[in-house]
């Protein structure tokens, strides 16, 4: 899949800059030089590929600007470029010559080599800072640069300029008025499927619109934009097909090449939308998204390409995953979900059913990345729990789900835009050949693998070094180690290189010793894929491919201006100093050749600080000979330390014989010849559950049962039967041991099911009263076509199935009452059963809570506090009681709690009611005294009209009261509190906390001017409320002190008791009848007792 991207990308200023997901290229800085600082220490050449894409192999080549920022680049196998970033060094060193003080320092020879170059200037942008290089290649002279420059305070580009040649690059044209003269352009992109279409996309600051070329650049149509695009992504085979992510998460398409867009979706995930695959899914204009759902959930849904409406979104995975989960790539599709409150890994097959990854026992993942889904197997690199700075490296089977050990602790660094770097490099042109840096006693050290990850060995060092001099390095204390990652630090990253036409040839950066490390770095090439090694540089140089890899070229990083470029047509042995410029130029970047018959390469810089861009193209056809003949090639036989059959083949490539300067025509001669082996152990890796010991043999690990069935038994009614032993696709091998270790086919046996597994899609233990719930059930073992699967929801209702195969898309059911329901799967056969349950709490949305409590208690008396629910019944609720300040609150399964004040004034209470996901809260003030009066207060019948029945107008017509009362009986604000109580009739409780000896008389003017119609306010214009007092008060006088009673007084106590419990039911039957039953019952008990003591004392 080809990402929306232009192909090189320069800086004037050391800056990161890196590409986001499906952004445009790297962006190489105008290098302004550093002062010359000879003590700076040793340097270092330049940055690698990501550890899981190739270095120039299938057509991927990665870019590095003079900010020391390396991003992977997708281009086609015709193009070769690069750019790079300079360091201070001492100075060079030159096989074959001596050393000189500097760059430019003078040959003795008189005769001085030059190339054939060219030089343009770019005149008017001398203030740019960035340039976006684009060489069509396909035998096209065109080249397309876009120079801006990028305020890096405000973030965006202030100015462009975009430049077109058509001869190469000797010459360029600015295209300022053709784009439009006050049109500021941002980033350059280019159809992967047909490079004459061009797209440029200007800063949306400005205006958001898309200039699209059909001819290479050479004219343009503007085409305005109803969004901003953050990145694109073309489709790999139509050319005209690309999807836009906006800055606000939506999703669009275009069938016409940007002309015209349409939505596709909103909330999309970044980064996590994918084309569909021909062969692999069922229509070729599909896409596959992750989209956000509520509670920080994704779901992974399919799209047809222009129709993404509910009725056809595909849902392969059908409950929720976990969010930047999802990865789409070649027959694979990989998810993760949570399940008990882990995160489960996932994968899909060639779009079949999901089932969890199988890893070693005991491998608990705190990270997993997929690495690489090549030759039909997953590589992953996990990070296990006791893990901080490295991975470890696991290699699955043809269905990427039983994963067995590849290497560990290899070094793992964070990336620039906070992605994880694994020191892990492909070689190109050798299958099967990967290079790792592995942490072993706290040392870093580099390991080669030729059998893709099934043995490994440390670097062999070079017998001598540039000087001639011997090397004494012993393994296993020294070897040689490479830089493999990206460093943080723009003057201290690392460069590997390889191609696929140049098989056997890599070069790199390293040092020779006991382990890793960043100072006295050299560069280092090997000819035979990485059995020997030679040192060829002890500067920092960029190396690139020449001429299909036939030829290399170096250039040195310096901060100074150079004048000079080395050949070399040996694969490194010797060097050639030849000139390419008459005037000496700061360095920016290259761009390398793009054409398969073209030797021509541009170097970008500035002759002076604040000089215009200064394109200098080179041509080197002039120092070929002639087209490459099959005379012009020899072969050599890939080996590893002398063994020939690798991965079960004996390989024979063809490459250049040594000082040939011949021009290599596209794919000539680079055809590789290969024979099968006879089938070893050494053609096999350990099959899951399997370890190898030091013998070399694969036994079962401690935690795994050999005679367990295969996962085939679930579908089939055979498996293959593993001898612990399982030869990857990729080996080619023949006869020989292949029937001794490969697996044989069996029936499957009859047995009892085991190791059943339910839970809900969504991987909790809540769902929503109404809405439909899915239920996965998984078996582990068991013969699936004879195993019968029954589904018990709890609630009376149950659901079988003939077998497994018949729920992998889950089981579906609707509760229609809210509760605990225990949901049990029962997988049955002959033999026997396994059963397993779990307990679903099924909930209504809880909409609010209310805490209802008096507003003024007794002190040291026990009072009853509650709560109400809206609406009533919504399950299993938790309830949160914080009184004052205290920390850590009460917690109940009950609405109401019983609470004693142990102390005067004014305290707080909290309440929190948890259903599911869902809490609510509620406080309110109670105010504690020794004592005080109350009583009850209704209002005219018009008030109840205007009733909202919320908390805060009940407040607001308490202050209103308060305040007439205040006014006409001439009583301190203070000594009285009024609330209004929730429900209808509209009521009302007035509290007078007076000093001792005057309690009765306040209460006497209180009911005197509520009997004379004294206290009323007007609500709203026309509408006058009257306030008058009850024949029942449920809170009267209260009074602690003590005294005696009389007999009579006891006989009128007995008397009135039953007096008041009459009265009390009525009341409380009346209070229910109005829909305040819950306030009745509060004050239920204390009505009784006070209304007693009110008779009695009176």
């Amino acid at each position: 899949m080809e990402n929306a991207k232009p192909h090189c990308i320069f800086h004037k200023a050391p800056v990161r800059n890196i590409s986001t997901h499906r952004r445009p290229d790297p962006i190489v800085s105008r290098n302004f030089p550093p002062p010359i600082d000879p003590m700076f220490p040793g340097a270092s050449a330049p940055s690698p590929r990501n550890a899981t894409q190739n270095s120039s192999g299938d057509g991927k080549e990665s870019f590095h600007g003079e900010d020391g920022a390396q991003v992977d680049e997708t281009v086609n196998e015709d193009t070769d470029m690069a750019s790079w970033r300079r360091a201070r060094r001492s100075a060079e060193t030159w096989s074959g010559f001596r050393t000189e003080g500097g760059e430019d320092a003078s040959f003795s020879d008189p005769e001085e080599l030059q190339l054939t170059s060219s030089t343009f200037a770019l005149t008017g942008d001398t203030a740019h800072n960035q340039a976006m290089v684009h060489w069509s290649g396909q035998n096209s002279s065109v080249i397309l640069m876009l120079t801006k420059y990028y305020d890096f305070n405000s973030g965006r580009v202030t100015e462009s300029s975009l430049w077109r040649s058509t001869d190469y690059g000797t010459t360029y044209e600015k295209l300022n008025e053709k784009v439009g003269p006050k049109t500021i352009l941002s980033y350059l992109y280019v159809s992967p499927n047909n490079k004459r279409k061009i797209m440029l996309l200007t800063d949306s600051e400005v205006e958001s619109s898309l200039l699209i070329s059909l001819d290479e650049g050479a004219s343009y149509q503007k085409h305005s934009l109803a969004f901003d695009i953050l990145s694109l992504l073309f489709h790999p085979e139509q050319e005209d097909w690309i999807l836009a992510y906006s800055h606000d998460q939506k999703l669009y398409v275009s069938v016409e090449f940007g002309r015209r867009w349409q939505l596709v979706h909103d909330g999309v995930v970044p980064n996590r939308f994918y084309w569909s695959r021909l062969g692999l899914d069922k229509e070729q204009g599909m896409i596959h998204l992750e989209i956000n759902v509520a509670d920080g959930r994704s779901q992974y849904i399919t799209c047809k390409l222009q129709n993404c409406s509910d009725g056809n979104k595909g849902k392969p995975f059908p409950g929720f995953i976990i969010p930047n989960s999802l990865v789409v790539q070649d027959e694979y599709v990989f998810i993760q979900v949570p399940v008990g409150g882990q995160s489960v890994h996932y994968v899909s097959y060639k779009r079949n059913a999901f089932y969890p990854m199988k890893l070693p026992k005991y491998t608990l993942p705190k990270d997993l990345q997929i690495i690489s889904t090549d030759d039909n197997q997953v590589v992953t690199a996990i990070q296990d729990w006791h893990q901080n700075d490295s991975y470890n490296l696991y290699m699955s089977e043809s269905r990427g789900l039983f994963f067995t050990l590849m290497l560990e602790n290899v070094v793992s660094s964070g990336g620039p835009e906070g992605n994880i770097m694994i020191d892990l490099y492909e070689v190109a042109g050798i299958k099967g050949v990967f290079l790792s840096n592995k942490v072993v006693e706290n040392q870093v050290k580099t390991y080669i693998t030729y059998n893709k990850g099934r043995d490994w060995r440390l670097l062999q060092a070079p017998t001598t070094d540039l000087q001639g001099n011997k090397v004494y390095c012993e393994q296993p204390y020294c070897s040689l180690h490479l830089h493999l990652h990206v460093s943080e630090n723009p003057y201290t990253s690392r460069n590997i290189v390889s191609k696929d036409s140049a098989p056997g040839i890599i070069i790199a950066s390293g040092v020779v010793g006991p382990e890793l490390t960043s100072t006295n770095v050299s560069i280092f090439i090997t000819s035979d894929a990485g059995n020997t090694w030679r040192e060829v540089f002890q500067e920092e140089y960029s190396v690139f491919f020449l001429n299909q890899g036939g030829s290399l070229v170096a250039i040195r990083h310096t901060p100074l201006p150079i004048r000079h470029i080395w050949l070399s047509f040996d694969e490194g042995r010797n060097w050639d100093k030849y000139s390419f410029t008459s005037s000496p130029l700061y360095v920016d970047g290259v761009l390398g050749e793009p054409g398969e018959d073209t030797l021509i390469m541009t170097i970008f810089g500035h002759f002076s600080h604040r000089s215009e861009w200064q394109l200098v193209k080179i041509d080197f056809r002039s120092i070929f000979q002639h087209r490459c003949t099959s005379e012009d090639y020899l072969t050599w036989q890939l080996h590893s330390e002398g063994k020939v059959c690798i991965m079960g083949m004996k390989r024979i490539f063809q490459k250049l014989k040594a000082n040939v300067r011949c021009i290599k025509a596209r794919d000539q001669y680079i055809s590789q010849m290969s024979d099968s082996c006879p089938c070893t152990e050494e053609d096999f890796e350990c099959d899951y559950g399997f370890e190898r010991h030091i013998d070399g043999s694969c036994t079962p690990a401690f935690w795994f049962i050999p005679s367990v069935t295969s996962r085939d038994c679930l579908t089939g009614d055979s498996f293959l039967n593993t001898t612990g032993y399982r030869r990857p696709l990729s080996n080619n091998c023949t006869e020989g041991t292949l029937l001794k270790y490969s697996p044989r086919r069996q029936r499957c046996p009859s047995q009892a099911p085991r190791g059943l597994q339910l839970f809900t899609s969504e991987g909790t233990l809540v769902a929503t009263l109404w809405n439909n719930v899915t239920f996965l059930v998984f078996l582990e073992e068991g013969l699936g076509s004879m195993t019968s699967i029954t589904v018990d929801f709890g609630d009376g209702t149950a659901i079988s199935y003939v077998n497994i195969s018949s729920i992998d898309d889950g089981v579906k059911h609707i509760y229609t009452k809210v509760g605990i329901y225990q949901v049990s799967a029962t997988a049955s056969n002959t033999l026997g059963f396994d059963r397993v349950i779990l307990y679903l709490h099924v909930t209504c949305q809880l909409e609010q809570v209310q805490l209802l409590a008096p507003s003024v208690v007794v002190k040291n008396k026990v009072v009853n506090l509650t709560t109400v629910l809206q609406p009533s019944n919504v399950g299993t609720v938790t309830y949160y009681w914080w009184f004052d300040n205290k920390t850590e609150p009460i917690v109940t399964l009950d609405g109401a709690i019983s609470f004693t004040f142990s102390k005067e004034g004014s305290h707080s209470v909290t309440v929190q009611a948890s259903v599911g996901n869902t809490v609510h809260q509620d406080q309110m003030m109670v105010v504690v005294y020794d004592y005080f009066r109350s009583h009850v207060l209704a209002f005219s019948s018009n008030l109840d009209e205007l009733n909202p029945g919320v908390s805060e107008w009940r407040e607001d017509i308490g202050r209103v009261v308060k305040s007439c009362m205040v006014q006409v009986t001439g009583i301190s604000e203070d000594q009285l509190l009024v609330t209004v109580l929730p429900g209808l009739p509209t009521t009302a409780e007035i509290f007078i906390v007076p000093e001792k000896r005057s309690r009765k008389e306040l209460s006497q003017v209180l009911l005197s001017a509520l009997n004379q119609d004294l206290i009323q306010f007007t609500l709203k214009p026309g509408v006058q409320v009257n306030v008058y007092a009850t024949r029942l008060s449920p809170a009267p006088l209260v009074d602690s002190s003590d005294g005696g009673h009389s007999s009579t007084a006891v006989i009128m106590l007995v008397s009135v008791v039953l007096m008041g419990l009459a009265v009390f039911v009525i009341y409380k039957f009346k209070r229910y009848k109005f829909q305040t039953r819950i306030i009745a019952n509060i004050y239920g008990k204390i009505d009784v007792v006070l209304f007693v003591c009110v008779c009695v004392f009176a």
